[in-house]
């Protein structure tokens, strides 16, 4: 009868009484990592990928280290819709992202399809929940509709006098924030000057600029992105116009600042809520400005996603996209941006609104706002 060599039986037998290495977690980041919403994309990756190290380095989720994956979206659906299925493909079972609502929505048929988690820590429009296509499809961002009643209050509030304008850029997100800004102004009691929509993308507008002029109006709410808004702002600038800018939180970025140059100061923006002030953010932050990534905007939240997907996942140990968004629909978790927890819509339930004052490239929460 044949003897196997000692080694290779001893190698035999430790395999059969060894327990399985535990294999990784695959999650993921899709966003636009490149054009021009590409900062607000890295800035998910920053947040998410320094969660990932940080649980990874506490032992991981149940003794399993988490695994990274990022792809870039272009803010596309066709992109979307492509990196969703091949991060599906992979075994991946969450994914945080996405900026641009269109994206958000193709990729969420694909998530909801594959059974998979999905939170976007950025996208605003309502339909992303209110039609969402299945229970594993949440949003961390505050709502456009309590985005606009709270820009359409303030309006009304601080402006109510004078004739005031709403301009939509005709994306998803300008649409829906602009109807939302003249809903909310409405049930204050007052009545726009002008409800307009304009092209994107052009390289002046000092011709739309010179329309709100020779109209009298006395502010200009810009529901659209930052690129167009610092143009706006810069052509206001050039014809000395005492027209007040604000737009949404789009325009919280550094990018529309560095657009916009001296044109940025005094313009007004309706933001979340700066969770770099929260004290359960104090530790994430500092290490994040320490590494050289400012916490601003979507970072920390991106950070909270993984986070909770974390939770669920050790909660449940499942990967199914139900089963976690189950145990989130009915738990809260204390993250970096403080407890969250999940209504029926898959909406979180943050503080809302704050109106903040570009000084330079520098802004602050407005007095009263």
């Amino acid at each position: 009868m044949p003897r196997l060599p000692i080694a290779p039986l001893a190698a035999a037998l430790v395999a059969l009484v060894a327990p399985a290495a535990l294999a990784d977690i695959r999650i993921a980041v899709i966003a636009p990592l490149s054009g021009p919403y590409q900062p607000l994309g890295q800035e998910i990756k920053a947040g998410a990928a320094k969660a990932v190290e940080d649980i990874n380095a506490a032992g991981g989720v149940g003794g399993e280290k988490l695994r990274l994956d990022t792809a870039d979206d272009g803010c596309r659906p066709d992109n979307a819709a492509g990196d969703a299925t091949k991060a599906a493909a992979r075994g991946t079972v969450f994914v945080v992202g996405h900026v641009c609502a269109a994206a958000a929505e193709a990729a969420a048929d694909i998530y909801a399809g594959k059974g998979m988690l999905a939170i976007t820590p950025a996208v605003t429009d309502d339909g992303f929940t209110d039609h969402r296509p299945g229970p594993a499809i949440l949003r961390l961002a505050a709502r456009d509709d309590a985005q606009g009643a709270a820009a359409g209050a303030f309006l009304a509030r601080t402006y109510g006098k004078q004739r005031i304008a709403i301009l939509s850029d005709g994306s998803p997100y300008g649409r829906a924030l602009a109807e939302a800004v003249q809903a909310g102004l409405n049930a204050a009691g007052v009545k726009e000057a002008r409800f307009d929509s304009f092209a994107p993308g052009a390289k002046d507008y000092g011709g739309l600029v010179d329309v709100m002029i020779d109209d009298g109006i006395g502010v200009l709410f810009v529901a659209g992105y930052d690129a167009d808004a610092a143009l706006i702002a810069t052509a206001l600038k050039a014809r000395k116009a005492r027209i007040v800018l604000m737009g949404g939180d789009a325009l919280g970025s550094s990018e529309f600042a560095a657009a916009a140059g001296d044109a940025a100061t005094g313009t007004l923006f309706t933001g979340f809520t700066d969770w770099r002030t929260a004290p359960a953010a104090a530790k994430v932050a500092a290490a994040l400005s320490a590494e050289g990534t400012e916490p601003r905007n979507f970072v920390l939240p991106s950070y909270a996603a993984v986070q909770l997907f974390a939770a669920a996942r050790a909660a449940t140990g499942s990967d199914k996209g139900g089963d976690l968004a189950g145990w989130l629909g009915s738990h809260s978790v204390d993250t970096v941006i403080g407890p969250v927890a999940f209504d029926a819509k898959g909406d979180a339930k943050l503080s809302g609104f704050t109106v903040y004052r570009w000084d330079g490239d520098s802004y602050a929460p407005l007095p009263g706002s």
